[in-house]
């Protein structure tokens, strides 16, 4: 079986670029309030936009390599570009194309609220119950 080809895997172009990159897309379609965070085997870039606050989380895998690091950053700038073209050109809403990211007032994102819920509906073919927001859950 042939190895999987991986976006930008022979990347050189340095991770601190390619967070620059972000910023500067992300202001040019109107985003503000930018954090980068960065902890062993893991990296986080958040902003506020259309009135939401955002969350992406790269994960690094085990035992990675700088490569690696400079393979998903890349990587996270060819998602961004491409959620907010497909948001200017019409193709989806901002809010449909970047739910996951969304951080709620409790400071977890949407997928980290319904992730269990999809494959626990998956797995049982049940309809999990709704999403609802309550005030003791906000840490």
């Amino acid at each position: 079986m042939a190895k999987r080809r991986v976006y930008a895997e022979k990347t050189k172009v340095p991770v601190l670029q390619s967070r620059l990159e972000i910023e500067k897309t992300l202001q040019r379609y109107g985003a503000t309030s930018f954090a980068f965070a960065q902890e062993s085997d893991r990296a986080m870039v958040g902003f506020r936009m259309n009135k939401r606050q955002l969350r992406f989380t790269l994960t690094m895998p085990k035992g990675f390599t700088p490569q690696d690091e400079r393979q998903r950053w890349r990587a996270l700038v060819l998602v961004i570009k491409a959620k907010l073209e497909a948001v200017t050109a019409g193709i989806t809403v901002f809010d449909d194309e970047f739910m996951a990211h969304i951080v709620m007032p409790n400071g977890q994102t949407v997928a980290d609220l319904v992730r269990d819920q999809i494959e626990a509906a998956y797995q049982s073919g049940q309809q999990p119950p709704l999403l609802i927001y309550r005030p003791e859950d906000k840490p």
